[in-house]
């Protein structure tokens, strides 16, 4: 086991805390998927039965500003992996792809629903998962696992790692974990007259914790396959407003959440909720954290590190 990362958007000082938890030293290797050559030498460094690839550029706002960097950094790294795992043959990956690879369409999403996005971000991850199903096509000794995602939040139940970005946050759950532990003064709410109950968008939120086990099943499924291409949505199959999370994080962090109402982002959907069916059928694999759960353990993370990794204020 061994973590490849270019730190743009975390903290190398998670790995004490990976190691603290797990008990285990942890290799780092601290690269650029983009950078082909030193990529491949992780891959001459370290021997690997499978991959789980996380790497990528993630936010929706940012896409539509800046799509060439999305295109660029996202498609690139990707390329490079698959190469580096073939040429030393390694035969299993596990890729975190997203629901924006989506059409707006009815709700709850199936991996059969229609496919096309609003957005960059969104594209890059379609564009992937369509590089993925024909490499595996090319090389029978190639299994692929997509892992659709829909809105992972919460974190560790120890407290010790959760989501700390290192720039302005770009999803709702840092945002209010923010605004709760007072690092910013009010949260903007994108849009109050979408079609649904309160006017807020909805979205299917799942736990970290959840996540990461859906990929651990992935990842066992794909070791006893050969190749092939396998496709899952990875979801609770519930859908909460934004107004909902807010109100429930108050109510697991007792803090007030201020909020204003601003103008919708663009391609922002309505309501985007999963039938995680398939998952569990196929990967043994269903979710058992509520939104509670979620809210509370993001706030036990985020009142213990009010500014994240760092432990205090960047402007002190």
């Amino acid at each position: 086991m061994a973590i490849a990362d270019n730190f743009m958007n975390s903290s190398p000082k998670i790995m004490e805390r990976l190691e603290e938890i797990t008990g285990q030293t942890i290799p780092l290797f601290e690269v650029d998927l983009c950078d082909e050559k030193a990529l491949d030498t992780v891959f001459e460094k370290q021997s690997f039965d499978g991959v789980i690839h996380f790497a990528g550029l993630k936010a929706v706002g940012e896409s539509v500003a800046k799509p060439l960097m999305y295109y660029e950094n996202n498609l690139r790294c990707t390329m490079n992996l698959l190469r580096s795992m073939e040429t030393h043959n390694c035969g299993a990956i596990v890729f975190s792809s997203s629901a924006t690879v989506y059409k707006p369409s009815d709700v709850p999403l199936n991996e059969d629903s229609p496919l096309g996005c609003t957005n960059p971000y969104g594209w890059t991850k379609f564009m992937i998962e369509q590089m993925l199903q024909d490499a595996s096509k090319a090389n029978e000794n190639l299994a692929v696992s997509i892992l659709r995602y829909f809105n992972p939040v919460g974190a560790h139940p120890s407290g010790r790692i959760g989501e700390s970005p290192t720039t302005f946050p770009n999803n709702l759950m840092p945002f209010i974990q923010q605004v709760a532990v007072g690092r910013r003064d009010c949260l903007s709410v994108f849009g109050d007259d979408y079609d649904t109950p309160d006017g807020s968008g909805v979205r299917d939120y799942i736990h970290v914790d959840d996540l990461a086990d859906g990929h651990v099943c992935a990842m066992k499924k794909l070791l006893e396959k050969k190749g092939g291409c396998f496709t899952h949505n990875l979801g609770s199959g519930k859908g909460h407003s934004v107004l909902e999370m807010v109100r429930a994080f108050e109510s697991a962090s007792g803090r007030n959440i201020p909020f204003k109402i601003a103008p919708r982002r663009p391609g922002d959907l309505a309501s985007v909720v999963a039938d995680a069916s398939r998952a569990r059928a196929e990967l043994e694999w269903e979710p058992q954290l509520t939104l509670l759960d979620m809210c509370a353990s993001a706030w036990q993370w985020q009142s213990t590190n009010p500014y994240g990794y760092e432990g205090a204020s960047p402007e002190s």
